[in-house]
């Protein structure tokens, strides 16, 4: 599309050649396409809207409006409501990782905790190692900011200890994002051998961690491993991100981010600049909200919801997707990952799926390096068992 600019008039500037090589988000765009209630979607990385507690979340709001109205509708503080710090500090705690009130930073969601750090932390030409496959935000975040994204090969358990090593000594990174628990796209969680291992290089080599834990409460099955923030070696050069998106409900954009003390007051700065801070009214509700209601209590519901509806995706699987095909089966979270067998492209047959009204989400955005065509990314949290058998059988339909 041509500006219209004025007879004679010169033409505006340029967009940030950035903005034009990172391009929007694939996902988002397949999730438009088919947002058609017809179809069934496997692509959503969403939380079960029926699962919200959409009560209590009236209550939480109505009392901070009834009680102090001229406090939760005034500006507030950057570093974050102190009463929601003190409580989220709480639950870090009892979870196994001591936590202070004021190493945190209440972000608009943990997807601009990650934004801030890419402005405290990242140079254009700077390097950023990620998992392979990793989020498809995260990339979005860091090729906005100009870095160098490298790949870190990962097998059945996630990233590979000795490749990371080797990739940090020979390209001398200045962060590594992971998400561990539960990953998004794989749904793979990172055993506590291969945390350690991460910790110890990091230490060894000279390297930030940024460690992404969105899912890590939504475990339904194993035991819990510890984060990587508290291994031995990580304690002063991780950052631990997270937030209420997937235990209370996304549109609240509510997150957290945990971290030393230098890179928090870089990350509160470019806080500043980016929006002062994060909705106080919302941040006073979310605060309520945790002191009246039982949120353990409600995501024992939620996980057990998951649970079933992730046992009737994989019961599904064998006769949906084609022979030779393999797929992981995940303790948590909201997604598990597929392969189809070689020579065939999840990407193509995408659209085969959506005319059968069904979705999901191919493999090949969420890779750094060389994609995986025949790779694909299935969420099984929004639909009832019901529905992902009926959607399992119009899957089956579309790539016979």
């Amino acid at each position: 599309m041509t500006t219209q600019t004025a007879v004679g008039a010169a033409a505006v500037p340029a967009l940030a050649a950035r903005t034009a090589a990172v391009g929007g988000s694939p996902v988002r765009e397949i999730l438009a396409l088919t947002a058609r209630p017809e179809v069934i979607s496997f692509a959503g990385g969403l939380p079960a809207p029926e699962l919200f507690d959409a009560a209590g979340i009236r209550a939480a709001y109505d009392a901070v409006l009834r009680e102090s109205p001229q406090q939760v509708l005034q500006y507030s503080t950057t570093e974050g409501d102190p009463t929601l710090r003190a409580t989220v500090a709480a639950r870090l705690t009892a979870r196994g990782l001591p936590t202070d009130p004021e190493e945190l930073l209440v972000t608009g969601g943990s997807q601009q905790g990650l934004s801030l750090l890419a402005s405290a932390l990242l140079e254009p030409g700077d390097t950023v190692l990620v998992e392979d496959p990793s989020y498809l935000a995260a990339l979005q975040c860091f090729g906005l900011a100009g870095a160098r994204i490298v790949p870190v090969p990962t097998d059945a358990d996630g990233i590979v200890p000795d490749a990371l090593d080797a990739l940090v000594a020979a390209h001398r990174p200045k962060l590594l994002y992971l998400v561990p628990n539960f990953q998004n796209p794989t749904g793979r969680t990172l055993p506590l051998a291969r945390r350690a291992a991460v910790a110890q290089v990091a230490a060894r080599r000279g390297l930030w961690i940024v460690e992404d834990d969105p899912y890590g409460e939504l475990r339904f099955g194993g035991e819990p491993v510890p984060w990587v923030a508290g291994c031995a070696g990580a304690e002063d050069r991780t950052v631990l991100l997270s937030g209420f998106s997937k235990v209370m409900a996304p549109g609240l954009r509510l997150g957290w981010l945990r971290g030393p003390a230098e890179l928090r007051r870089a990350c509160v700065v470019a806080k500043q600049a980016a929006d002062l801070h994060t909705s106080t009214v919302d941040q006073a509700a979310a605060a309520r909200y945790l002191a009246d209601r039982d949120l353990d209590a409600h995501l024992a519901t939620v996980r057990n919801a998951y649970r079933e509806r992730r046992d009737a995706l994989l019961a599904g699987l064998p006769d949906a997707l084609p022979a030779g095909s393999s797929w992981n089966r995940p303790d948590g979270g909201m997604f598990l990952w597929a392969r189809l067998p070689a020579g065939h492209d999840a990407t193509a047959l995408l659209r085969r799926a959506v005319a059968h009204q069904v979705a999901y989400v191919p493999g090949a955005p969420f890779f750094a390096g060389p994609p995986d065509p025949a790779t694909m990314r299935l969420s099984f949290t929004t639909h009832s068992p019901a529905e992902i058998a009926d959607g399992l059988t119009r899957l089956a339909a579309a790539l016979t």
